[in-house]
């Protein structure tokens, strides 16, 4: 009974049609399956499916009320940090992601860069954004982080 992999992430949109087409019209990600659930005040979701075809974000309206890490923000200001810091999507071409996200309505973040991390040194091609929706986005081109592996 071991963990396969990662299924999905939750977010809570402040604007579900706009945060949907942020991650499908700008990131490839597509419409799986669409739903409510009056038991939890949800009049839309949605599960959106990576290139990958495995790993989705599940998008919730701004009324939903489902469990949760942390306390809801009324105020973009009044976002806490919490045990989630950022997602990380592999891509092709970070540089490219970056200035179409940044043309769609996410805000800079760190541009992108080659961070050398660790001994030996594991080059790192990645950068960061805010979504128009407020998560902070890692772009990261593809990269073996299991080092242990002989080649």
């Amino acid at each position: 009974m071991n963990v396969k992999g990662l299924a999905h992430i939750a977010i809570q949109a402040k604007d579900f049609h706009k945060t949907v087409a942020f991650y499908t019209d700008v990131l490839g990600f597509k419409v799986g399956h669409h739903w409510s659930l009056p038991a939890f005040q949800l009049k839309e979701a949605a599960m959106l499916i990576s290139p990958d075809q495995r790993t989705c974000i599940e998008v919730f309206d701004q009324e939903a009320v489902i469990p949760a890490q942390g306390k809801k923000a009324l105020r973009d200001e009044d976002i806490a940090h919490g045990a989630l810091l950022h997602f990380a999507f592999y891509v092709e071409n970070v540089d490219e992601i970056y200035r179409k996200s940044l043309a769609h309505g996410a805000k800079a973040y760190i541009e992108p860069s080659q961070l050398s991390l660790g001994e030996p040194p594991l080059l790192v091609t990645n950068a960061l954004i805010y979504s128009p929706n407020g998560e902070v986005i890692e772009f990261i081109e593809d990269i073996d982080f299991d080092i242990s592996v002989k080649k």
